[in-house]
Order: structure tokens, then C-alpha cells, then sequence
């Protein structure tokens, strides 16, 4: 069964699920954290580069959590949320582990609207 497309919306006022267009991108950002590539060394289309201190907090951050990150599943649509903030939206995605599945870990990124699709800036992965 295919799911319904979820459309990038600008509410302000109340959280979303993560428009289908990110996706794909978003799911690219995780797996190479899973693969320990903090730099995005391959890069990835519409992803900002990431400087070291972000990458170097990121494997800090996943290193001290202390459980190996995996490829990120669909299921993770579920419960991962977006909100519009005015010039951006702020996006976080619930990250899964070999050990826990869901984990307590999250990738914060920002997206912005570029030309005729979107920007995304890796911001931080932490436990909210």
C-alpha cells in the first residue's frame, strides 16, 4: 500500500510530519552517520556543507550516546515532525540503533526554500 504524499506546508502555529519531497534527502544525512561519515564526504544533492565542528559534535554526541546509529527506516516518518519558523522550517528525526530501534537521538536540521526546491542545513543531533 503506498502512502499518501505529504505536502511542505508554513504553519507557524503547530508541528507537522516531514513533507514527503525531504525524505529521501533526509533518510541520505542519517545513513551516512550509520556509516560514520560525519562530513557527508559522497555530499548529497540540496544538503549544505556540514563544517567540522558540526561534524565533529555529531560523532561526539552519537559516540558518547553509545549505540550504533542504523539506516533509517520508513517507520520513522511516523514521528518525526517539522515546524515552520518564518524563513525556515526546523526538522527533527527520531534516529534508530542497532540496540533500541527508536532512539532517544534526533537530527536537527534547518530547511530553506532555494530556487525551485530546498536547502538542508545539518544543525545538531542530540537527545531533545
Amino acid at each position: 500500500m503506498r502512502e499518501n504524499p505529504v505536502p511542505v506546508t508554513k504553519d507557524p502555529d503547530k508541528e507537522g510530519p516531514i513533507p514527503s519531497a525531504w525524505r529521501p534527502i533526509l533518510k541520505s544525512i542519517a545513513d551516512a552517520f550509520a556509516r560514520e561519515d560525519y562530513l557527508l564526504k559522497e555530499g548529497i544533492s540540496g544538503v549544505a556543507p556540514i563544517s567540522e565542528e558540526t561534524a565533529e559534535q555529531v560523532r561526539e554526541y552519537i559516540q558518547d550516546y553509545g549505540a550504533k546509529l542504523v539506516e533509517l527506516p520508513p517507520t520513522s516518518w511516523d514521528t518525526s515532525v517539522c515546524i515552520w519558523m518564518g524563513d525556515h522550517w526546523d526538522a527533527l528525526i527520531d534516529l534508530w540503533t542497532e540496540e533500541e530501534g527508536r532512539s532517544d537521538l534526533v537530527l536537527e536540521v534547518h530547511v530553506s526554500e532555494a530556487g525551485s526546491g530546498y536547502l538542508v542545513t545539518v544543525y545538531m543531533v542530540y537527545v531533545p
